[in-house]
């Protein structure tokens, strides 16, 4: 059959997410070409890019996002800010993508790939670890962290049966201490002209949230979330929710709602409203709006914080896959 392998860029892959390549499977948020060149442009990593393409014929059936350190390939992105990154691959032209693609790899000197955040389910650990144990190769697999998730019901009323009693019960005990507290409001910032502001106050209670947050928030990732908000949001995939108790903002979310999924990237809370769990119950109205709106799934993204599994995620295992080439 008539495969080739092509060298392209960011903005060409960006070409192949909008119209022109129908059938592959762009998994998750992290993959997107928009938030690959946020993160590339904010972090000029020392790093070559080198990102494939295999094509059947004028058909891509699949994209290697790739950049390289010596003789080893990494995805673009990394583990602080890109919770988990894959190959873009249309379902059942694996096998054929990584022979492809590893031939073409070990043409071009890359005798080792070093793959970080990938899920279970991710075609790295379905598709390319087969394969390359299949050739002889050595493949290490490791576990390196866990995402925390969760399939939404039909309804509210079902989320909170679907919780353990003590977790029901303390939902409820917040919801109602807050609205004792004052008219508690949750709105959505979508619109691009909204975002920079919704971002300054974003910032600002990121950083007060939290010292960690505060410490993590340098002037690089201030500008990096800058340029993923508005990436983010051309492609009307940014949301920033807002918690208000009388008309004032008590806490925000930034997220992303892809594929029927949201995706909570980060958060933030006015100190002043730690006493009614502002930052928590900012979570517990952006699962009932996601309900609300029909969505199948919210993901909590990596880490294993407590607050995550009380309000009903279930854990995903992390891995890191890496494979001799030679």
């Amino acid at each position: 059959m008539n495969y080739t392998v092509t060298g392209e860029d960011l903005d060409s892959i960006a070409t192949c997410w909008s119209n022109s390549a129908p059938g592959l499977n762009w998994s998750s948020v992290f993959v997107l070409p928009a938030w690959l060149k946020a993160w590339w442009q904010a972090f000029s990593p020392g790093a070559e890019s080198l990102i494939r393409t295999v094509r059947h014929g004028e058909k891509i059936i699949g994209i290697a996002p790739l950049m390289v350190v010596g003789r080893t390939a990494l995805f673009i992105g990394d583990t602080d800010v890109c919770d988990y990154l894959d190959f873009i691959v249309e379902p059942g032209k694996e096998e054929i993508f990584y022979r492809a693609l590893l031939e073409d790899l070990k043409k071009n000197g890359i005798d080792r790939l070093d793959l970080k955040n990938v899920r279970p389910d991710s075609s790295v650990m379905t598709g390319l670890a087969p394969a390359v144990k299949n050739r002889g190769n050595e493949v290490v697999i490791s576990k390196e962290d866990v995402s925390v998730e969760m399939d939404l019901p039909g309804t509210w009323e079902k989320y909170l049966e679907g919780l353990d009693g003590k977790q029901r019960h303390e939902v409820k005990r917040k919801l109602r201490r807050l609205a004792g507290a004052g008219d508690p409001v949750y709105r959505i910032v979508a619109e691009k002209a909204s975002i920079s502001a919704a971002m300054d106050s974003f910032f600002r209670m990121f950083v007060e949230s939290r010292s960690d947050k505060a410490h993590f928030l340098t002037e690089q990732m201030a500008r990096y979330f800058r340029s993923l908000a508005g990436a983010m949001a051309d492609i009307g995939l940014l949301k920033i929710g807002v918690l208000e108790l009388d008309k004032k903002a008590v806490a925000e979310i930034m997220y992303f709602d892809y594929n029927n999924s949201i995706y909570l990237y980060n958060s933030g809370y006015n100190p002043e409203y730690t006493s009614l769990s502002a930052g928590l119950m900012s979570k517990i109205f952006a699962i009932k709006h996601s309900i609300e709106k029909g969505k199948k799934r919210f993901d909590f993204l990596k880490g294993a914080e407590t607050y995550k599994y009380h309000l009903g995620g279930r854990e995903i295992p992390l891995y890191r896959c890496q494979i001799a080439l030679q």
